[in-house]
């Protein structure tokens, strides 16, 4: 699976963003997804996860409430809705497929995406 993210950007604090992870190769459907962010000086962590149906989501304490992550496996896109964007989620942030589960562990990801910088103001 090749995986490529957008839709990063500069926006103020209380704003909203849009990421988007666009698939290809084998099949995205039975991939589940999650996404990842990194500040710098920080390591990875996990923001958000949603399996291969959509059924289920996960998501870390810091976004719960403000992030929606979605999928739609007709196109062949994941999503992470961003809203109420506050300075500490200033990161790039990167989509990933798993085969074993919507898990919050990065090394359990097969496919990465190159990453998409998200910069909030405050």
């Amino acid at each position: 699976v090749q995986l490529q993210a957008c839709g990063g950007g500069l926006v103020q604090a209380g704003g909203s963003l849009r990421l988007s992870c666009a698939a290809s190769g084998r099949t995205f459907s039975s991939y589940d997804m999650g996404w990842f962010r990194q500040a710098p000086g920080k390591e990875r962590e996990f923001v958000a996860a949603i399996s291969w149906s959509g059924g289920r989501t996960y998501y870390a304490d810091s976004v719960k409430g403000r992030f929606t992550i979605s999928r739609d496996n007709a196109k062949n896109t994941g999503y992470l809705q961003m809203n109420s964007l506050k300075p500490e989620d200033t990161a790039v942030y990167y989509c990933a497929a798993s085969k074993i589960g919507p898990t919050r562990i990065g090394a359990q990801y097969d496919y990465w995406g190159q990453g998409t910088q998200v910069t909030v103001s405050s």
